[in-house]
């Protein structure tokens, strides 16, 4: 084992504790002390370590956190969750509410931004019915992962898959084979919050306040901010599905998006104190030891020197959820889709690898980038601590369920 996969391993030990005595860890810091380690081990270069941090990521959580932070503070976020949830009179419904509205979401305005957004907004469901909050938490991390499985633009690694693959048209391609089975997999997270929590799934009636807006205009600026990422968001589905040459990325459409709230609200020097700047140097950290680790070449040797059919659809699925905890998805697809590719990669492997390493998400909190964005926010704005051990309870069963459905259906369609 070398010395980056080492320092991965601590970080994960440490994360799963997140307590040395009576010192408290947060997700940030652990693993800013594993890209310190990195760095002073000399595994990585200060230079590698700056051109390893993703850039386009990076700006579009930037834009997306000034969006959310600002219809936070003017209470906009209050008045959407209110007309989103107000007919939902029971958990189940609320939780149904959630890993459908929000999950099917997700597929078209990304997981990490509905889980910037979807914080908040769980939280506040929490405060208002005395519910308790992990529940919720834990539903809209299953939700944005699960339901971003069905789009090429739900996540970066289904994006990755679709320009790399060479897909004609992704949308159809994507929905016609994994429609359907995340659709089964979303009512199989119901039934599992509802197993797992059964003792708060009251019948009790939940009644629902009308929110007061607090500060008017800063709520015009932030409304206008998500209108113009669902407007930018169609526009790039569009230009996606017409094949048209045009380089429009998802930081784009953040930074456009936030441009009222950052350049024209007179609170955008407030905005910018109450950002969650602990995700940004969460991210800009774990792209330096991921980078080290990629260097290692650890995880490329081990499945070079397994006799394992790493093509066959079931090994595409298994490999790429494990994998996905320890490089994450973005790199672990980097690396399968030129394996791939020399057995004449097929659609159906192509779909098998963006459903493995999108679920991978739900098996553990460092599976997926929105599972950090959700606990770092709830922690920072509702001091509630969701740990690996709860998440994994739920995480380990659910997302061995999912890729079992993902397999029988990709199998039924060969």
């Amino acid at each position: 084992m070398t010395l980056p996969v080492l320092i991965l391993a601590i970080v994960f030990i440490l994360t799963a504790i997140r307590q040395i005595g009576n010192l408290r860890l947060g997700i940030w810091q652990i693993m800013s002390l594993g890209a310190l380690g990195v760095l002073l081990t000399g595994q990585i270069s200060v230079t590698d370590a700056l051109n390893s941090v993703n850039m386009d990521v990076m700006l579009f959580l930037f834009g997306m956190f000034a969006v959310g932070q600002a219809l936070e503070m003017s209470g906009y976020i209050s008045h959407i969750s209110y007309r989103f949830f107000r007919s939902a009179r029971t958990l189940d419904a609320v939780i149904l509410y959630i890993l459908f509205g929000m999950g099917l979401a997700s597929a078209f305005l990304m997981n990490d931004t509905l889980a910037i957004i979807g914080t908040p907004v769980m939280l506040l469901l929490a405060r208002e019915h005395n519910i308790d909050p992990k529940v919720l938490l834990l539903a809209l991390a299953f939700a944005v992962t699960t339901g971003s499985v069905i789009s090429p633009i739900g996540n970066p690694q289904n994006l990755l898959i679709a320009l790399g693959g060479g897909l004609e048209d992704p949308f159809v391609t994507f929905a016609r084979y994994l429609l359907l089975p995340t659709v089964v997999n979303l009512l199989i997270t119901y039934m599992l919050l509802k197993v797992f929590y059964r003792k708060h799934f009251s019948p009790v009636p939940l009644d629902h306040a009308v929110p007061r807006i607090t500060d008017h205009r800063l709520a015009r600026w932030s409304g206008m901010s998500l209108c113009l990422v669902v407007i930018l968001v169609a526009a790039k589905i569009v230009v996606t599905s017409a094949g048209i040459p045009f380089d429009f990325r998802l930081t784009y459409i953040a930074l456009i998006s936030a441009i009222p709230v950052l350049l024209l609200s007179s609170r955008r020097k407030e905005i910018l104190q109450k950002m969650d700047w602990h995700t940004l140097v969460f991210f800009a950290a774990m792209f330096i030891l991921m980078e080290s680790v990629w260097d290692s070449g650890f995880f490329q040797g081990v499945i070079g020197m397994t006799s394992i059919d790493v093509n066959s659809i079931p090994m595409i699925l298994a490999v790429s959820v494990l994998l996905s905890q320890f490089i994450s998805n973005v790199p672990l697809v980097a690396l399968y889709l030129p394996v791939l590719s020399q057995a004449d990669m097929t659609v159906l492997q192509m779909m098998a690898l963006a459903a493995g390493s999108t679920i991978a998400g739900n098996l553990s909190i460092l599976g997926a980038a929105s599972n950090v964005i959700i606990i770092q926010n709830a922690e920072k704005k509702g001091n509630i601590s969701l740990k690996f051990s709860e998440f994994a309870l739920i995480g380990v069963p659910l997302t061995t369920i999912q890729i079992c459905v993902y397999w029988l259906f990709l199998s039924g369609l060969r």
